[in-house]
């Protein structure tokens, strides 16, 4: 297959499963490997295969966080590898990391890269701004350290020697 036909094959297959995912579909094979790797970043995990993704990843994020909305900013597509960026917009409805329901909007920010295989995901990393739904939630994980400080002029940053 042509690269730019490649592209195009597995742009469209992620957009599939992102219109899957917002539909609350249940059957997820259709979209995803049986071995496929989902790869999170601290606090996320990685989750092996549709079962493990689904109990450990998919389903808590549900009970956390309804009346989901994915907002994805942006799509892109190179060869097997699709990425997009852009937030979930969702209800605080059930406890999410020990912090029980806020009834909070709240932005779940994310990055997702997609390696493509036959039409399905085989492999998913995926960044989700955990400290910035914490955040939302009244819980600050840097404790007012963050360099945030830096950029509003709060902290003077430390030079390198």
């Amino acid at each position: 297959m042509p690269y730019d036909e490649k592209s195009a094959a597995s742009l469209a297959a992620v957009k599939a499963m992102e219109a899957g995912l917002a539909a609350n579909e249940m059957d997820m094979t259709k979209y995803f490997t049986e071995d496929f790797i989902w790869r999170g970043n601290q606090g996320s995990g990685t989750k092996r295969g549709i079962a493990e993704f689904q109990r450990n990843w998919q389903f808590p994020l549900r009970a956390a966080f309804t009346d989901r909305k994915y907002e994805t900013e942006h799509f892109m597509a190179d060869g097997d590898w699709a990425s997009c960026f852009g937030h979930i917009d969702a209800l605080h409805s059930g406890t999410f990391m020990g912090i029980p329901a806020t009834n909070k909007r709240v932005k779940i920010p994310y990055m997702d890269f997609w390696r493509i295989e036959d039409g399905r995901i085989a492999d998913n990393p995926v960044s989700v701004d955990l400290a910035h739904v914490l955040f939302q939630l009244g819980v600050d994980v840097f404790d007012g350290k963050g360099w945030e400080n830096y950029d509003n002029g709060s902290v003077e940053p430390p030079k390198p020697e």
